[in-house]
């Protein structure tokens, strides 16, 4: 990586790094993650807590608007499972998302979320396919699961009680220290694209 890079993490209330310290957070654990591997990169937190995905798309125009912006994590969807929003808007929501960030030559790493049964089995199958089809689409790389380094730690029921804050829906500091070294290997190959 000759140049410094400036990457972007578009995503909710997991970008942001809801209930924790401003050094603990995704971004903050990222951008010294990704320091210590050598990486000349600016990590910016553009992370909202309670957003969907369209509050993402109306974001991503401003988000993108600088023009120094090298590459960007779109981490979005989570509240949209939450809410019960309909697959196919939060799909059509993060299309636009990534048509805006390939129009302005941005590259991009998606990142997929498994959700629970909670509305039902086709609810749930529409959901977490629209991340791997959004990706072929576009040309995009995938990262599949925002929480896959701490389920690959141990199992859920262990990983919640260990990893997670009182809520249950949020990494504490270990629990987002395991994300970002199980994303991070994917993050490096984007900024060396």
């Amino acid at each position: 990586m000759a140049e410094p890079q400036t990457l972007v993490a578009l995503g909710d209330s997991l970008t942001q790094g809801y209930g924790l310290s401003v050094d603990e957070g995704f971004v903050p654990q990222l951008q010294a993650w990704l320091t210590g591997q050598g990486a000349e990169v600016t990590v910016i937190n553009a992370g909202v807590s309670g957003d969907t995905t369209a509050g993402g798309l109306a974001r991503v125009g401003w988000t993108l608007g600088g023009g120094d912006v090298n590459a960007m994590i779109v981490a979005l969807g989570g509240n949209d499972f939450l809410r019960g929003l309909d697959p196919a808007a939060s799909r059509e929501n993060l299309s636009g998302i990534l048509k805006a960030a390939v129009e302005a030559d941005v590259k991009v790493l998606l990142v997929g979320m498994e959700v629970a049964d909670n509305y039902g089995p086709d609810y749930r199958a529409a959901f977490e396919a629209m991340y791997p089809e959004l990706a072929a689409e576009y040309g995009v790389e995938l990262f599949p699961n925002f929480f896959e380094g701490l389920v690959a730690a141990t199992d859920l029921s262990d990983a919640r009680a260990a990893y997670m804050q009182p809520d249950g829906l949020h990494p504490n500091a270990e629990g987002v220290g395991l994300i970002v070294k199980a994303i991070g290997p994917a993050v490096l190959e984007l900024l060396r694209e």
